[in-house]
């Protein structure tokens, strides 16, 4: 599909570059601090494929780099690489292996020492709690209690029978392509278990151990992290005794590491993850769940919630999309004026953005638990080749998953369409140029990047108002909830103390809106379209 032309966008973004590179404005590019960031979230099984096997792979991730820098991200995190007998490499046959279907370690050592000389951070994914039956903990072990390992796993049963059940109590996940194999928890009070990896963990961020740190990790997600495993009462205190206690000799290696968690419950706001499990950084479910539900009083109160429940030192990663979840066009019908806002509030508000691969062109999915039955597969419509061409199809796009199913047939890559790079890179009106532009912006003016945020009053229901501000320069930010053209007036009473203004409010960045400063000070009016926005610089 087409995205519609935003001209007084597009020109008004281009001034603003101008004038803030002629008075000499410093733009981020290294980030320092937490806020700076901009992530970009990669499945790259289906990124890009460098060797025409139709996997994507780590060489491919290389070879793309300039594309991430010309979009403007800062980070890279990718899914797990070690190998494993599942697509998504969450279930670890061995921890200490590269999937060779993505290449092998020199590939990687390649491409993180390209990441860090095009001045990007590289996160690495992993989850540690989980082992198939391939791994040798579980495969030597299960009904061998003379073995190495018959402790590092957890069995229920004697003689290292009934091996402990995963998460939802499953023993094993049906592979999309047919396989399946046992999977079983892994005992994290086991002394050489956590030696194991702590270890592992320590490798990755100075694998070489020169403490130049040019090849290894920038910091880690951990996946589906919990205090008390799966929720069973049976490894509890996780936070205290495994968590922290990794990711403070972690930092005693390198300080700069920085970790973030994905809480196991949705609905957590990540306190215990701050304050016990020594975390940097959380995902904003909260947030991002309010957002997509267009409610105005919810977003500010998950909103505030999620910020009272972060430490000063903590962060909140902000997203619309992952590998778990259906893709933001998917959820707003590909609504090119939603597309834009849900980009706007991402990159505009308090928090790390993180894009997900794709979500720049508007790609499509959605799944889910159940969909085609007890499969990993459920996923794949989540997880599609990124779309670098128009009839999909050419040099690297990693059709993995082709033929093997019914996410195959119901495949949301569909030809000519206008959601590909190729349609959309030199569109000045596309979705992927309104990303690089508002990115640009963002890493342009600090206060939009690392400034606080207050929510302003006003008189309707559907408008959201903020002000973010930093180091006395200060924004006012606000959008429509809704699908109707909306007038508000923004109450000016009651701003943060260090924002101070005149009766001259500039327009930055506007989707066709205007405002009416009040000659008092007290308000701002505004007009703002359909799901539109509006920026404005207070001077």
């Amino acid at each position: 599909m087409r995205f519609p032309l935003i001209v007084f966008l597009c020109v008004v973004v281009t001034c603003c570059f101008t004038k803030q590179n002629s008075i000499g404005q410093v733009q981020l590019q290294i980030p320092s601090m937490p806020e700076e960031e901009i992530i970009y979230h990669v499945f790259q099984r289906s990124f890009y494929d460098s060797n025409e096997d139709g996997h994507g792979d780590l060489n491919g991730v290389t070879h793309k780099l300039d594309y991430l820098k010309e979009l403007g991200v800062t980070s890279i995190l990718m899914t797990p690489l070690y190998k494993s007998i599942y697509y998504h490499n969450y279930f670890a046959d061995d921890f200490n292996t590269i999937d060779p279907e993505y290449g092998t370690l020199e590939d990687y050592f390649t491409m993180v020492r390209t990441i860090h000389d095009k001045g990007m951070k590289y996160y690495m994914d992993m989850e540690i709690h989980y082992v198939t039956q391939n791994h040798p903990w579980f495969g030597e072990s299960v009904g061998n209690p003379e073995s190495e390992y018959s402790n590092y796993v957890i069995y229920n049963g004697p003689h290292n029978t009934e091996p402990e059940t995963m998460i939802f109590n499953l023993t094993k996940l049906d592979s999309y392509d047919g396989n399946s194999v046992n999977i079983t928890t892994i005992d994290v009070e086991n002394g050489k278990v956590k030696k194991e990896v702590y270890d592992l963990f320590k490798y990755w961020v100075d694998p070489n151990g020169d403490g130049k740190f040019e090849d290894g990790v920038d910091g880690f997600r951990i996946d589906h992290m919990m205090d008390d495993l799966d929720w069973k009462g049976i490894r509890t205190n996780m936070f205290e005794s495994f968590w922290a206690p990794l990711f403070k000799e972690l930092k005693v290696i390198n300080p700069n590491i920085r970790v973030f968690g994905e809480q196991a419950n949705w609905n957590d706001l990540g306190t215990d993850y701050f304050t016990k499990g020594g975390v940097d950084m959380m995902f904003a479910f909260a947030i991002r769940e309010a957002f997509v539900a267009s409610d105005k009083i919810k977003l500010i109160d998950k909103t505030d919630s999620t910020w009272m429940a972060t430490p000063e030192r903590g962060s909140q990663i902000l997203f619309l999309e992952n590998h778990d979840i259906a893709r933001y066009a998917s959820v707003v019908d590909q609504d090119p004026a939603r597309l834009r806002l849900g980009a706007f509030f991402m990159l505009f508000s308090k928090g790390i953005p993180s894009i997900y691969y794709g979500q720049e062109l508007g790609m499509t999915g959605a799944g889910g638990f159940g969909r085609f039955g007890v499969t990993d597969g459920n996923d794949i419509p989540m997880r599609e080749a990124f779309e670098w061409y128009a009839d999909n199809s050419g040099e690297g796009l990693a059709l993995w998953y082709k033929d093997s199913g019914p996410w195959w047939d119901e495949t949301n890559l569909k030809a000519n369409d206008g959601i590909s790079l190729e349609e959309q890179k030199d569109d000045p009106t596309s979705l992927f140029n309104f990303y690089k532009q508002i990115i640009k912006l963002r890493k342009s003016r600090p206060a939009l990047a690392v400034g606080d945020q207050k929510f302003m009053s006003n008189n309707t229901n559907e408008l959201v108002s903020y002000i973010r501000h930093y180091k006395g320069k200060a924004y006012l930010v606000a959008f429509n909830t809704s699908a109707d053209p909306i007038k508000g007036r923004v109450e000016m009473t009651g701003l943060p103390n260090a924002v101070k203004y005149s009766s001259k409010t500039s327009i930055v960045i506007s989707d066709g809106d205007t405002t009416i400063p009040k000659a008092d000070q007290s308000s701002i009016d505004v007009s703002i379209s359909g799901y539109g926005f509006g920026l404005w610089e207070l001077e």
